[in-house]
This record gives structure tokens, C-alpha cells and sequence, in this order.
């Protein structure tokens, strides 16, 4: 534990130290932007974050030591408007680099750069558009389409991240999409390519015959499994939030007050074969519901979310965070009274509960944090406590805390 508090105090005192200026002085704005003519509507912008962890596991195996210092996030995106019609974003990065995985000379695979983003977008009418590339246009829930500048929680509810390394490329599928506004609806459905290369067949122990597995493209062939189809639906019942990007925002602090009630899912026929070698159909379904508002003039404001969703991967799928069964998940935050313009706190907790079919049991998470805001999403400092418990197996215990700069 002295490790452990040597690792806060540090990161304290140089966020305190060097990020106290106030929101309204930080001089952010939209990003760096390039104006490709006088009257800027033809532009290139880039913003770039990174999230850097220290993890304390009590819980560590024998031989591994029990604080762990890790990259979480290196990113950056550009957006680039080439007229009123046509856009194309560019996102890349890395993730979860630590002294596990890095390379010698950098070129190990953990240590490389690749696209998460990558897709081109027309406008065919007013609030209506279409796209193709490798997308994050997502279907199932809010956290499905969750942004990673702004959440509420130290990271996302891993669970509701539910397609990871199933059907996609880390929460992007290379397909086609349409989104767009209907009053205060929003809408975005996609047609995409499901993945052939999956977390069931890259290196692990299970195999076709011992379990139901994620490899339907691979071993029923393409024309079978090759397509999922996914959608979001959301009414923006209060202030009306962007769909210009599909980065969902976790907390808003109160700068907006936002209520939206959503449902959405995702299809992905024979995505899994059973133990008998023939396939079975993947569908998820959530509804969910976020809140966020001021709370009165003191500065105070309270973000909320809660999401039901029904997960079926197949006859008594289970694979880590993805099991055949339902999901209960809901968190709220509250920023504590004070001036908006100086450094803020934000308390919050978090539990989920899931049904998993394949061992008749649940798994149970429960979060207990804090966020401190210097310059907003721009520059804090998150604290984090997760408790986890799969069926009898003993809960375990984690402290993180994340730097977190965004520019």
C-alpha cells in the first residue's frame, strides 16, 4: 500500500499543481483546427487524449506484484469536412500498453499503433446520412456507443462493450450505415462484415466440440455467418444532443440537461457454433434511460443511466464479460456544489448484475469512485474501486487511478 500512496500523492500534486486553471480560461474551444478556405466550413480537426493507470490488485496472483502502471489509452482523431456533404473521420491509437507487452524496439504487436476509426460520410438530406468504412455506428445501448473522453465511471461497463473481439475490431465493424434525426428521434442502423478472427479462435483453449464458440464466420463459411446487422434508437426528450460524431457522452457536469429513453440491438445469425458443431443465431436487445441536469444555481449537477439487456450469444455461451443471459446495469454521479469555473468533484457508484445461463449463477460488480475535474474532460484525475464476484468463485477487489489529458 505505501507503493500505492507514494503513486496518488505524486499525481495529485502534478495535476493540482499544473492544471488548477479554470475551465473558461483553458482556451480549448473546438481543437486545433486547419480552415481549408476563408470561411472555415472546409476544415481538419484533431483532438488527442491519453489515460495513464495505476492499478492496485490485492487480489494478484502469486508472483505478480500487486501495483501495475499501464498506458490505457493513447489516441488521436481527425475530422475532416471536405464540404456541407461529405465528411471522413480518422481515429488511431493504442490501448492497454504495459510492461507485459511492450516490444524491444516498439514492434511487438501491443506496441503498434492501428485504426479504430476509419469511415467516410454523405449527407443525403437534411438529418439524413449514410457512411461506409470501419465505424463505431453501433446498435444495442448508450454504452455500446459510449465515447471514452467523457465518461462517467473510471472506464465502461465492460460488459455492455458487448460485440469486443466477437463480431468486430475492438467495438468497430467494416459495414455500411444510416443515421440520422426524425424531430427528436435519433437513429443509426448498420449492415456490417462480422469478423472471422474472434477471441474464440486467437490462441485460446476452447475449441468447436468443447463449448459453444464465437466462430461462426470461420467455420460455417461467410455466406452463412458473414453479416450482422445492428441499431440504436434514442428520443431526446430535453436538450437535443449531436449526432454529428457516434461517440455517446457519459456526463455532461450539468452544462445540458438531457433526458433520453433508447433501445437498440444486434443480430449476427449463426454467429456461434455449439459443441455439436452447428450453428446458432446471436441476438442482444437493451433499453436504457440517461439523465443529466444542473441541480438548481449552485453548481451541483447529477448524471444517471440505467440499461436492461438480454443477451443471447447462443445456448450457454460463456466467455469472461459476455455470457448467455440478462444484465442489469446502472450508475449516478453527482458534481458537488461550487463555481463552475474552478476545480470540481464528482462522486459516483455503479453496480451491475448478470444472469449466466451456462453456470446457472450471476456476476455481480459493484464501482465506487470519483472524478476531480481541473479543465473538465480536458484534464482530471479519476479514482476507482471494483468489486467483483462471479458465481461462488471469491470477490476481488481493484483500485485504479487514471490521469486523464485531453486535447
Amino acid at each position: 500500500m505505501k507503493k500505492l500512496n507514494c503513486i496518488i500523492v505524486v499525481l495529485s500534486l502534478c495535476f493540482f499543481s499544473g492544471f488548477s486553471q479554470s475551465e473558461t480560461e483553458s482556451g480549448y474551444g473546438k481543437g486545433y483546427r486547419i480552415n481549408f478556405n476563408d470561411d472555415g466550413t472546409k476544415y481538419m480537426r484533431f483532438i488527442s487524449w491519453g489515460q495513464f493507470w495505476a492499478q492496485y490488485n490485492d487480489d494478484a496472483p502469486d508472483g505478480t506484484e500487486k501495483l501495475a502502471l499501464s498506458v490505457r489509452r493513447a489516441r488521436i482523431l481527425s475530422w475532416i469536412k471536405f464540404s456541407d456533404r461529405f465528411s471522413m473521420v480518422a481515429h488511431f491509437g493504442l490501448n492497454s500498453l504495459n510492461g507485459n507487452n511492450t516490444g524491444p524496439v516498439g514492434k511487438d504487436a501491443s506496441a503498434q499503433l492501428f485504426f479504430h476509426d476509419f469511415w467516410g460520410e454523405y449527407k443525403v438530406a437534411n438529418d439524413f446520412y449514410v457512411g461506409a468504412g470501419l465505424h463505431y455506428w453501433n446498435g444495442i445501448s448508450r454504452l455500446n456507443n459510449q465515447s471514452t473522453l467523457n465518461m462517467l465511471t473510471l472506464d465502461n461497463n465492460r460488459s455492455s462493450w458487448s460485440t469486443i473481439g466477437l463480431s468486430d475490431q475492438f467495438a468497430r465493424h467494416i459495414g455500411v450505415y444510416v443515421k440520422g434525426k426524425l424531430g427528436k428521434v435519433q437513429y443509426r442502423f448498420a449492415l456490417n462484415e462480422a469478423n472471422t478472427n474472434t477471441l474464440d479462435n486467437d490462441g485460446t483453449p476452447r475449441d468447436v466440440g468443447t463449448a459453444t464458440v464465437y466462430r461462426g464466420r470461420e467455420v460455417l463459411g461467410s455466406d452463412e455467418a458473414g453479416k450482422v446487422i445492428q441499431g440504436y434508437v434514442d428520443v431526446n426528450l430535453l436538450d437535443q444532443e449531436s449526432n454529428a460524431l457516434p461517440y455517446k457522452v457519459g456526463t455532461y457536469m450539468g452544462s445540458k440537461k438531457v433526458f433520453n429513453i433508447g433501445a437498440g440491438f444486434f443480430s449476427h445469425p449463426s454467429g456461434v457454433v455449439l459443441p455439436n458443431g452447428e450453428g446458432d443465431d446471436v441476438l442482444l436487445f437493451a433499453a436504457d434511460a440517461f439523465y443529466d441536469s444542473p441541480i438548481g444555481d449552485n453548481g451541483s449537477a447529477i448524471t444517471a443511466y440505467a440499461t436492461y439487456q438480454n443477451n443471447d450469444y447462443g445456448e450457454d455461451f460463456n466467455l469472461g464479460p459476455y455470457a448467455t443471459g440478462n444484465m442489469i446495469y446502472g450508475h449516478v454521479g453527482y458534481v458537488l456544489p461550487g463555481d463552475i469555473t474552478k476545480t470540481r468533484f464528482q462522486p459516483y457508484v455503479a453496480y451491475s448484475t448478470r444472469s449466466i445461463d451456462a453456470i446457472d449463477d450471476n456476476a455481480n460488480q459493484f464501482k465506487l469512485g470519483a472524478n476531480i475535474f481541473f479543465t473538465g474532460h480536458h484534464s482530471k484525475l479519476s479514482f476507482d474501486y471494483t468489486n467483483d464476484k462471479v458465481g461462488d468463485a471469491d470477490a476481488t477487489g481493484v483500485f485504479t487511478v487514471q490521469a486523464m489529458i485531453f486535447l
